[in-house]
């Protein structure tokens, strides 16, 4: 307890700057999913108390993630009822638990940052596709009120992303969502004072339930439904979420990691079960899935946090301010909310990253761009999948071609091998050994390769054996020490 109150100079206001971002985001992140408003908030609510207290990471913040908007939308679509898509939840929770015993935590290490990085961009498009109805004030015909509201938002979101408005430091310390949501708020309610007839109508402003008293507030959870365990989706659903919420969070946690002032380490096991445990109480509440999120993380860290209680801090803020001023909250116009997430979406997957990846060259472009398409085509899991085999594909084309090198001058030929020549590699063994011409010599080096294949060694004794046919001298090199195996006859 002392370690998580030394610091708290730093970690309250740290703190209450997260709650700030994080109000709008929760609300957002609930809207994309087309979920209920009050599921994000207790997502949000989680992530900082259950999540924050049982973490091992200083920094980072736990919510509902951007990332797994698309996964819930579709699965709330396909589920028979809610109950069913938060009992998938709680089951994810469970699979993520299990993986942190299984020490899952290095796994994110085994994923190309081509296919990471076509995930998040994926999640980007996805967003911006999802809300811009919502930007423009479509949703039962076309409110011109909101579709101002939006644009206004999206124009202070790109103004506090100015070199000007980032070096000031009082902008530092001013969340550009939070503006957002105070201007959209102020320009709702100067319609609605002002007698205009564009005032906003209530499907287009936050509908959070307002309690009269704290048994009328409990009444908004909802519990799993578990006649629902039967059903196939509800698997599906589950492994899904839990594979991808256990990913972005052990990828969060790395970049915060990276950027903590302290050099201080996660320890991603225990990170995985502290992530299984708070979805398992989100989904029995009925909140959303949560994961680590790196846009509250980096909130956290440039606000000035030094330990946990800052997450903390900022799960106790959402908790007090659904309960002590919800009317204000149902103030909040939907296309403000929707600004956010267009302009989340839009860093995602902004065309400076699609140039960024195309001068890495082919092996890295194809694999992210195949991973965006193979997700806006199908979901989130089957397009990592796909993305991960296309980055195998041009990993194991890469060795398959520095294996083998053959050089020549004149009618002497060097073939060399190098790192790991395995069984792929035998066609071309073969063909440049077939190719070599009449009365050559050939150097066969293999002192720099870690692994030749037996099928590799096959083929060159197998060539070594009629070589003299054609008049071919052949020399192996093994351990620097090289040997004549055959003289042109």
């Amino acid at each position: 307890m002392k370690k998580l109150t030394q610091h708290l100079g730093a970690d309250l206001p740290s703190g209450l700057v997260v709650f700030l971002v994080a109000l709008p985001l929760c609300l957002g992140v609930a809207l994309a999913s087309n979920a209920p408003l009050f599921a994000g908030i207790i997502a949000g609510v989680v992530g900082g108390l259950i999540i924050g207290s049982l973490s091992g990471s200083s920094l980072s913040v736990s919510g509902p993630a951007a990332g797994l908007t698309a996964i819930v939308a579709v699965a709330i679509g396909k589920m028979p009822a809610y109950e069913a898509f938060i009992l998938s939840v709680v089951i994810a929770g469970i699979l993520q638990i299990i993986f942190g015993f299984l020490r899952a935590g290095i796994i994110g290490d085994y994923v190309p940052n081509s296919v990471i990085r076509g995930m998040l961009a994926a999640i980007g498009l996805i967003l911006i596709f999802k809300q811009l109805p919502h930007l423009l004030g479509y949703k039962v015909g076309f409110a011109p009120a909101a579709a101002g509201i939006g644009l206004v938002s999206v124009g202070i979101l790109l103004l506090w992303d100015l070199p000007f408005f980032k070096k000031k430091k009082i902008f530092q310390f001013v969340p550009a969502p939070l503006v957002v949501v105070v201007v959209g708020v102020v320009l709702s309610e100067a319609l609605e004072q002002g007698g205009s007839p564009h005032t906003l109508a209530p499907h287009h402003l936050v509908n959070l339930p307002v309690a009269g008293d704290l048994g009328d507030f409990t009444a908004f959870f909802r519990m799993p439904d578990w006649q629902y365990l039967t059903n196939y989706q509800v698997w599906v659903t589950g492994l899904t979420i839990a594979l991808v919420a256990s990913l972005e969070t052990l990828l969060c946690i790395e970049a915060i990691d990276k950027l903590d002032p302290y050099n201080r380490s996660t320890p991603t096991n225990r990170e995985l079960k502290a992530q299984g445990l708070g979805n398992i109480i989100s989904g029995m509440l009925g909140g959303l899935p949560v994961t680590s999120v790196i846009v509250r993380s980096s909130a956290n860290l440039n606000a000035g946090a030094r330990t946990r209680t800052s997450t903390i801090v900022h799960g106790s803020l959402l908790l007090l301010s659904v309960l002590l001023i919800p009317g204000l909250l149902n103030a909040i116009p939907l296309s403000a909310l929707a600004a956010i997430l267009v302009m989340t979406g839009y860093k995602l997957a902004k065309p400076t990253l699609f140039k960024e990846f195309h001068r890495k060259g082919w092996d890295q472009f194809v694999p992210f761009v195949v991973t965006i398409v193979a997700i806006l085509l199908t979901d989130l899991l089957i397009g990592i999948l796909i993305g991960i085999g296309v980055a195998l594909f041009f990993l194991i084309r890469s060795n398959f071609h520095s294996a083998v090198m053959i050089v020549h001058d004149g009618n002497k030929f060097l073939l060399r091998f190098r790192k790991d020549v395995s069984f792929l590699n035998k066609p071309i063994v073969k063909s440049k050994l077939e190719a070599l011409p009449e009365g050559s010599y050939v150097l066969i080096d293999m002192t720099r390769a870690d692994f030749i294949d037996r099928d590799v060694l096959d083929v060159i004794d197998e060539f070594m054996h009629h070589a003299h046919l054609k008049n071919i001298r052949v020399e192996v090199r093994k351990n620097g020490v090289a040997e004549v195996r055959h003289k042109a006859a």
